[in-house]
């Protein structure tokens, strides 16, 4: 595929203009900055007077220096000698060679004299030294803290230079209803207006790096807090974008809000903990994967519900001390005082709210997913739970439902229209034949799955919830980058062999509140008047990893990737395959 770059020439070009730019002063007799030990303090009590005042400051210019020297010191007439200074380096500093105590004598001044500069300057001269402490700061800290805020400040210039073309000023933000779905450069996720926190962390890593260096530290600082104050900035855009999503989001809902202990309302990810809860009936092989994916993942304890009670399971997998396995057998129902319920989906809340209640001395967050169920996420878990709102009771994991491989373990997942900002139309033409009956574009479940805090006083954890005095609690979160691979049907053979449970007692099941022919109508009749040969046409155009349905997911930001070795993960945390 040919490629066609933005500037002429390429990089090599772009180089070339830059080196361009950057020639060096040439001086008359008698011309230089002053030296590295000039008396700056003698200089913080001058003040720059009007160059045209002055016959030697005049034209003719003798020289390139001559020529900015005057232009600096009409622009800053009336500030300190001391602002001039900084200004005659950085402009020298810009340049492929200057005096070599050109960088000493800038790091001198800031160091000694910045409190009067940041008083003193404007914003587009703090900006121009926050720049020069990227090429020439004297310390790591005030070089990655310049170019990092170099590379923010320019891109804002950049794109709020672009943004003038829209016909809107910088105070106003853009109307939600127009919103747009296409993929961003370099296959980047679009950001979440309520659950986005790249804005926060950008600026927070960016405070946080300047605090190393006390030089450093007054001018970024100030810099940031001018940033988060000013009303014309993509920040504070976004915010109010996101308060007016809010407020529609909530008129639609109705508020149960699930009281945070004040206790557990700021988390330390170094010491935070998470665990899992699973009701499980399947082979040990497939628990023990189940097992050690999360374990990798920095889970604290898994705690495992054997629905079809297995000794020799429960002894393969409690080899790991953090794997806690509890029988279903009569006398464990006969303990609870309750008669083991019919439903497995009854068994399952029942298993998770018990351990909810029972876990919250020893974790924060507790999660409920099945055994093919497995999470995935862009950072450490136990960092992005200790990004959660410290009033949100809930996390929401939506689900990536994976695609069948034609053999091995599925690699490509499938994410629904809403996660994706996709038009529901759109699933016709994802899914030409079956798209019209699918809910989401999903076989399965489309709602996702939670982790609830612990220690919170009436709540019981539901299969895709956290109740809150009987109804859900409605301070819940949807972080970005966190999503659930679900192994809903990983091949033709295991979607074959389930359908009819699913049909009878799992997701197939017809459902009251979709009259329409649904998916659970269409398996039936597909089932019933083409058999096998009508649910594998099925199968291949919904559940298949082809490069057709790829394509068209990936067109719609619908697609993700994610790599598994499931035996090496075993291996690795249990010592053998079971």
């Amino acid at each position: 595929m040919s490629r066609t770059p933005t500037y002429k020439g390429g990089i090599k070009a772009l180089l070339a203009q830059y080196e361009g730019r950057r020639d060096s002063f040439s001086y008359a007799a008698g011309e230089a900055i002053p030296p590295l030990d000039v008396d700056l303090a003698a200089m913080s009590g001058e003040t720059v007077p009007d160059p045209e005042t002055i016959e030697a400051e005049c034209r003719p210019f003798r020289s390139s220096y001559h020529r900015k020297r005057f232009q600096l010191r009409e622009e800053l007439q009336g500030l300190s000698e001391l602002a001039y200074l900084n200004g005659m380096l950085i402009a020298h500093l810009r340049k492929r060679s200057f005096p070599d105590h050109a960088p000493a004598l800038f790091i001198r001044l800031w160091a000694e004299h910045g409190a009067l500069l940041i008083k003193e300057l404007d914003q587009r001269w703090l900006v121009s030294a926050i720049t020069t402490f990227g090429d020439h700061g004297n310390t790591a800290t005030q070089r990655a803290t310049g170019l990092s805020m170099t590379a923010l400040f320019g891109t804002m210039k950049l794109y709020e230079s672009e943004r003038m073309y829209s016909g809107l000023t910088p105070h106003q933000p853009f109307t939600l209803t127009r919103r747009v779905t296409a993929q961003l450069p370099l296959e980047m996720d679009s950001y979440s207006l309520t659950g986005g926190g790249l804005d926060v962390n950008l600026i927070a890593r960016l405070w946080q790096e300047a605090e190393g260096d006390a030089v450093i530290a007054p001018l970024a600082h100030h810099l940031i807090d001018l940033l988060i104050h000013d009303e014309r900035t993509l920040f504070r855009r976004l915010q109010v974008m996101k308060q007016r999503k809010l407020r529609q989001k909530k008129s639609k809902a109705k508020s149960n809000i699930a009281p945070v202990p004040v206790d557990r309302l700021h988390l330390d990810p170094d010491k935070l903990r998470w665990g899992l809860v699973s009701t499980i009936k399947a082979p040990v092989s497939q628990i023990a994967r189940f097992a050690a994916h999360h374990l990798e993942l920095g889970a604290q304890a898994l705690h495992i519900y054997l629905d079809e009670p297995n000794p020799k399971t429960a002894a393969f997998l409690m080899r790991h001390p953090k794997v806690h396995v509890t029988m279903c057998d009569d006398a464990y129902w006969e303990a609870t005082g309750k008669r083991r319920m019919e439903a497995h989906q009854l068994r399952q809340a029942h298993n998770a709210t018990r351990t909810l209640r029972a876990t919250q001395d020893d974790l924060d967050w507790l999660g409920h997913i099945d055994v093919d169920e497995f999470i995935l996420t862009d950072q450490p878990l136990a960092q992005k739970l200790a990004d959660i709102g410290p009033a949100m009771s809930m996390v929401r994991m939506p689900p990536a439902e994976a695609l069948a491989p034609e053999r091995g373990t599925p690699t490509h997942f499938k994410l629904t229209h809403k996660q994706a900002g996709v038009k529901k139309s759109d699933l016709q033409d994802i899914y030409p034949t079956f798209g019209l009956h699918l809910y989401a574009g999903f076989l399965s479940h489309s709602s996702g799955k939670v982790f609830a805090r612990t220690g919170i006083p009436d709540t019981r954890l539901g299969i895709h919830t956290l109740k809150y005095n009987g109804e859900d609690a409605s301070n819940r979160e949807k972080p970005d980058g966190l999503y659930l691979a679900h192994f809903h049907a990983p091949s033709w053979e295991h979607f074959r062999g389930h359908l009819g449970f699913r049909q009878s007692k799992g997701s197939y099941r017809p459902r009251s509140d979709r009259p329409e022919l649904g998916q659970a109508e269409l398996l039936k009749f597909l089932a019933d008047e083409e058999g096998d040969d009508g649910l594998r046409a099925f199968f291949d155009e919904v559940c298949a990893d082809t490069p057709e349905l790829r394509a068209r997911l990936k067109e719609r930001n619908m697609l993700l990737r994610h790599r598994f070795d499931f035996d090496a993960a075993v291996t690795r945390v249990f010592g053998r395959l079971p």
